[in-house]
């Protein structure tokens, strides 16, 4: 007998935007929308489809009412953000201490709402380097704009030069989801992108993980039992060194998370479908 054939997951991934394109690529005056490719290859060699969400702004050239945020939701079975622009700081209620820190707001919101419709049907969402700030934000926490301007004492979690071969050691809070999913390893080394991080944690927020150094936060999850957590750090960049903490049990978790509120929301299906035939003046005798 043949083994019977199961539908891939499909995981929503939010995407980058990039308002201005360099004039060589042919897009004047337009804005692109596009994913990482390691991101994108990462879910995918787990089995799992990935489908970028383009935005649905309210200046965008879309009728809101044709698609919404609630059509990409029903249609997918999580979300992962990744990395990208600052997170602006007025998304949490401060001004830019310089210019160039001004991040993307029109991303900011977008991805404030995608993260508001997987939560409400108890979808898991994964944010990956911004997308960990982000949902911090998105839960009323705040931000450093710039950890070597507003932390002196932390070490350095950026590298222009190095660029993904920078890394640095973290360590998990004991008792943690990322502890349980990584058995008995207490942390390890992973690639360091940021020069954002977070500050004051949101409200039901956890930190999960932290650097090693200087007790900056580099994981974060939401209280309760569905999947909403972030990391710092890159895993999908992670499978090219062996030296670098394993990016498969944090995946794992997040697609096995994706399956189980798949099939609590086919059996709720079901059920209602079932209990609408067995009313009286359904149709049956």
């Amino acid at each position: 007998m043949s083994e019977p054939v199961t539908t891939p997951l499909k995981i929503g991934m939010s995407a980058r935007l990039m308002h201005k394109p360099p004039l060589e690529l042919g897009f004047r005056n337009k804005t692109l929308q596009y994913l990482e490719q390691a991101a994108a290859h990462w879910i995918m060699g787990h089995g799992a489809m990935v489908l970028m969400l383009p935005t649905l702004g309210f200046d965008a050239e879309v009728e809101r009412r044709r698609v919404s945020v609630r059509h990409y939701v029903d249609v997918l079975d999580g979300l992962v953000m990744q990395g990208g622009a600052d997170v602006s700081p007025t998304s949490y209620g401060q001004q830019p201490l310089r210019p160039e820190w001004g991040g993307d707001v029109v991303r900011d919101r977008y991805e404030m709402e995608l993260l508001e419709g997987f939560l409400a049907q108890g979808k898991p969402v994964l944010g990956i380097c911004r997308g960990c700030q982000l949902l911090n934000v998105a839960f009323g926490g705040t931000l450093y704009q710039d950890i070597a301007t507003q932390r002196a004492d932390a070490r350095s979690h950026v590298d222009a030069e190095l660029y993904d071969e920078h890394n640095h050691m973290v360590v998990f809070e004991p008792g943690s989801k990322l502890a349980e999913l990584y058995g008995e390893r207490k942390g390890g080394w992973v690639t360091s992108i940021h020069h954002q991080a977070v500050d004051r944690l949101g409200a039901d927020l956890q930190v999960e993980a932290r650097s090693s150094e200087d007790g900056l936060v580099e994981a974060i999850r939401a209280s309760g039992s569905n999947f909403v957590a972030g990391v710092q750090w890159h895993p999908e960049f992670h499978a090219v060194n062996p030296g670098l903490l394993s990016g498969e049990p944090l995946l794992d978790g997040f697609l096995a998370a994706a399956r189980a509120a798949t099939t609590t929301a086919a059996f709720k299906e079901r059920r209602g479908a079932a209990q609408s035939r067995s009313r009286p003046g359904s149709g049956h005798r």
